[in-house]
């Protein structure tokens, strides 16, 4: 019974009120229909008031705030049951598992970006260009020993900088007035490379040609260098401009960055849940009923680093290997109650699923670095 939505008796929701036909799209409806089973109105005659409003408000915020704490309660207390259930048909009393994982992870990625200054950076980017590259900003050593000792290695480290930062220099002033020299003739040089290192080249020479001659149109290149006006040209071109904004705003990217990863977890999770399928593919669940007990353990993980975040900003600790061990726990046992093997096939999977997962994580992350930072 609790698993029932609850009927108000108040408001436009009494029987007094109930009509036999949908005034919105004309459906027959008994007496006892709440809502239309057509279009799903409320089935209701009454005009609606302010009252009328907030009273649904309320209600509407209770039975909300009744199915996450039920989620949250099931998830935390019972490992892998609260997948069973899902799948089994009891879905009104938990939680949408996409959109409740995708609310966590936006929460604690929020916390994260708030919690650092990235735009810090910005201002290192700003005072340190590849142009003027100062000494002691990469070798910034600091030692314990004695004042002198200290004295002579940080020498040591300037004058190793130093002589990095020229070599970097000379590097770059060759290449740069190279292209800055001759332009037209490096151009057609380059288009006669194969695809991944004219593609490479390309992308040098529209970085050179906006950070050194101000060029920011695609157009404005084509008028001035005459260009191709090719697709991998407009793709190179693009390239240059978000990798050049990168290193000019290397703070506000990584908060964007950040921003956007809640959703790439999207990305990620169906290809592991594909995984999950295959080693327990004679346990005849679908596709589906993987991906969703995925959603609900990535859920506890973000749970759990919410709680830890909040303790390390309040006490100043550190406590997310205390997380990622009471999940690493919880995994197992959400697994045992889930797929019901016994223990030594669940540790040799979870041993497995473990490793394919930091294996996926570890590429998606990068793929995702990489694609974010060329179209930023």
């Amino acid at each position: 019974m609790s698993d029932k939505p609850t009927i108000f008796k108040q408001g436009r929701f009494q029987l007094k009120y109930r009509g036999t036909e949908c005034l919105n799209c004309g459906h027959p409806l008994d007496i006892s229909d709440r809502y239309c089973p057509n279009c799903a109105q409320v089935n209701s005659t009454k005009k609606v008031t302010i009252k009328d409003f907030i009273d649904e408000f309320f209600s509407n915020l209770i039975e909300y705030d009744s199915r996450l704490f039920r989620t949250l309660s099931s998830m935390v207390l019972r490992p892998g049951m609260i997948t069973k259930e899902y799948i089994s048909g009891k879905r009104m009393r938990y939680s949408n598992p996409f959109r409740f994982m995708l609310s966590l992870a936006i929460i604690y990625f929020l916390m994260l970006g708030f919690s650092n200054n990235y735009q810090e950076l910005d201002r290192y980017a700003i005072r340190n260009d590849s142009t003027n590259f100062e000494p002691g900003l990469i070798f910034n050593m600091t030692f314990n020993d004695e004042a002198q000792d200290q004295k002579q290695a940080q020498q040591i480290a300037d004058s190793l900088q130093t002589s990095i930062g020229e070599n970097i220099k000379s590097i770059r002033h060759g290449r740069d007035s190279l292209i800055l020299h001759k332009p037209r003739e490096y151009y057609e040089k380059i288009s006669d490379s194969s695809l991944l290192t004219r593609l490479g080249k390309k992308l040098e020479y529209y970085t050179t040609l906006m950070s050194k001659d101000s060029i920011y149109g695609f157009q404005e290149a084509r008028d001035k260098y005459s260009v191709h006006n090719t697709l991998e040209d407009k793709m190179a071109f693009s390239m240059a401009g978000s990798t050049l904004r990168v290193s000019r705003q290397p703070g506000t990217f990584i908060n964007d960055l950040i921003s956007q990863i809640p959703f790439a977890t999207f990305f990620f999770l169906p290809i592991f849940a594909l995984f999950i399928l295959l080693i327990y593919i004679r346990k005849k669940y679908t596709y589906t009923d993987n991906l969703i007990f995925s959603f609900h353990n990535q859920s506890l993980l973000f749970i759990l680093l919410i709680i830890s975040f909040l303790i390390d900003a309040i006490f100043s600790s550190s406590t997310a290997w205390i997380a990622v061990t009471v999940f690493s726990l919880y995994l197992y046992k959400a697994m045992r109650n889930f797929y019901g093997q016994g223990r030594f096939k669940t540790i040799i999977k979870y041993l497995f699923l473990n490793t394919v997962y930091f294996i996926l994580a570890g590429i998606a992350g990068l793929i995702f670095i990489l694609a974010s930072a060329f179209t930023y």
